[in-house]
């Protein structure tokens, strides 16, 4: 999709989600207003705007035909199609967040504009979603969930899903962050969360953080947030 195709998508989802849903269209506005002055080349030289923005188009579309279903039944079918994570975004986390005021929001706009966005461990994160679908697991990877949530991954192998957030930083920062990401699940009300600190050096980390992962959608149980190093 070209960035004039996208701003003209953006409009479009706007004007349906203002008879359907207020609260999306209020958010949709908000991104609107966020890009709509600035050029298709300077909007297409922005990569990671243009994924957030391809990604908030295809959830709210999707958003919307559920909504737009006529009966309750035939929602609960629709979310029945889904795999159980697609279910957990669509049906939970993605709502809350359009739903709910989203502090960070303002400040990771900038960052995304600026060119001050970087995925760190992007190529790490990829290895253990490759991984966890080899082990008959499946994972979800949203804009949203990373900036706002405090989730690299979404992960389930036994239909439910996890958040789990990955990082390397050094033990000495390691705490503050850890407490930080259990606020900001707690924030979302998000019931389970993983935490996985690696080491770098370590030739068998993505084996163990798969491992770690895996287990733990399976079986940690509500309302816990666990750290692993």
């Amino acid at each position: 999709m070209q960035a004039t195709e996208i701003k003209d998508k953006l409009k479009s989802l706007i004007e349906q989600a203002s008879s359907i849903d207020h609260n999306l269209a209020r958010r949709l506005d908000e991104i609107n207003r966020w890009v709509k002055n600035i050029k298709p080349g300077s909007l297409t030289a922005k990569p990671f705007v243009t994924a957030f923005l391809l990604e908030v188009i295809t959830d709210s579309t999707i958003w919307l035909i559920i909504k737009s279903l006529p009966s309750e039944e035939e929602r609960k079918a629709k979310f029945e199609l889904m795999t159980p994570i697609e279910r957990y975004w669509y049906g939970y986390l993605f709502p809350r967040w359009f739903n709910a005021s989203d502090s960070k929001f303002y400040i990771w706009k900038q960052k995304l504009m600026s060119g001050e966005f970087n995925q760190v461990d992007n190529d790490i994160i990829r290895s253990i979603a490759q991984d966890i679908v080899q082990r008959e697991g499946s994972f979800w990877q949203r804009y949203i969930a990373d900036l706002s949530m405090a989730t690299d991954l979404i992960v389930s192998r036994n239909n439910q899903p996890l958040c789990i957030q990955i990082t390397s930083v050094s033990e000495e920062l390691n705490h503050q962050k850890y407490e930080a990401w259990q606020n900001t699940l707690r924030s979302w009300e998000i019931e389970r969360g993983l935490f996985l600190s690696y080491n770098p050096k370590d030739a068998n980390f993505v084996n163990q953080l798969v491992n770690v992962a895996l287990y733990n959608s399976d079986y940690l149980s509500g309302g816990k947030y666990l750290k692993f190093s």
